[in-house]
């Protein structure tokens, strides 16, 4: 028979059990199992290019965040939108969403742009944007001229079309040996936040035709003297050279009296080739892309946008930004 002192220490232990199963069903706790190996953490969610680009604007960066009254230009030929790569829209609309969605301009004067991509554009920059243009052909139909802007700040009051030809009221015309159709669009806008009025006007020269591309400067000249005493902001890929030696430089800046805003701006970035083909940078190529102002409105910084994704650039052309004060 056991003793009483080993049916004392059976008795002590049954009670230990019991409460270890107690507590183990109160508190939910569980033996860890065996130790196994360390397993990699999960991959973080994939960021998209427009998240991954949100940094300080190139503008701001420049010449720091816009005064009251400051007015952030762009103008932007877009390449129309292709469906075969490389540097096919569906690769190119990311970087093209990040570049816009990081410097928000107010007043950007577009070429190029397919229906479609425009639209993909507006949805891209949000309700705060929407854009005025016709296609060259007429209605929607091929490239246009759009000058996107915020509504918050532009509020249009007159707009309007016309082609680069002899014939500037038809849509589609071309002349003086034109390899394609060119046109210009136009709006009248009222600035809500300074109550000035000016107009923006955009256009985009033949890239072929010295004839053409200087009767085509001459009837910008001739079109926008009628249109006042209002100030003007010319956004445009001219395809010529920003220098006198350029027919239509020369016409446009040395004889009608249009401001450079990249020989004007106090702050400027490297120039380099504003057309670069998706190719590497020329610094101090050709600048074919302008934003040209009437007499009275200053600029204070200007730039070339130089920014991609990995390799992958917006365009085949470089976006040039000036900051304005209208007069």
């Amino acid at each position: 028979m056991p003793t009483r002192r080993k049916l004392a220490l059976v008795a002590r232990s049954v009670i230990l059990v019991a409460l270890t199963v107690l507590c183990t069903q109160e508190t939910g706790w569980r033996r860890p199992s065996p130790e196994k190996p360390a397993q990699p953490a999960p991959a973080p969610p994939a960021v998209v290019p427009s998240e991954a680009a949100r940094e300080a604007s190139a503008m701001d960066a420049l010449a720091g965040p816009a005064a009251a009254g400051d007015l952030d230009v762009m103008t932007f030929n877009l390449r129309y939108a292709s469906d075969s790569p490389p540097h096919s829209w569906a690769q190119r609309r990311p970087v093209t969403r990040a570049l816009l969605t990081t410097e928000r301009p107010d007043l950007i004067g577009t070429q190029e742009g397919l229906s479609a991509q425009l639209a993909d554009i507006k949805a891209d920059l949000g309700s705060g944007y929407d854009y005025i243009g016709l296609g060259r052909n007429g209605g929607d139909s091929g490239e246009h001229m759009a000058i996107f802007f915020k509504t918050a700040r532009l509020l249009p009051q007159e707009s309007g079309n016309f082609w680069l030809s002899e014939t500037p009221t038809v849509p589609g015309s071309k002349s003086w040996g034109s390899f394609a159709t060119r046109m210009v669009t136009w709006v009248l806008f009222a600035d809500r936040e300074t109550g000035r009025h000016f107009y923006a006007v955009n256009t985009h020269l033949d890239n072929r035709s010295e004839n053409a591309r200087l009767h085509a400067a001459q009837l910008i000249r001739q079109r926008l003297a009628a249109f006042g005493s209002l100030p003007i902001v010319l956004t445009g890929d001219f395809n010529s050279a920003a220098r006198s030696s350029s027919a239509v430089y020369h016409l446009l800046v040395d004889q009608a009296g249009f401001r450079d805003s990249w020989t004007t701006a106090p702050r400027r970035t490297k120039p380099y080739a504003t057309i670069h083909n998706y190719q590497a940078l020329v610094p101090g190529g050709i600048q074919a892309d302008w934003i040209l102002t009437s007499p009275g409105v200053t600029a204070s910084a200007v730039l070339m946008n130089t920014f991609r994704l990995g390799t992958q650039y917006p365009s085949d052309h470089l976006p040039v930004q000036a900051r304005l004060r209208l007069p």
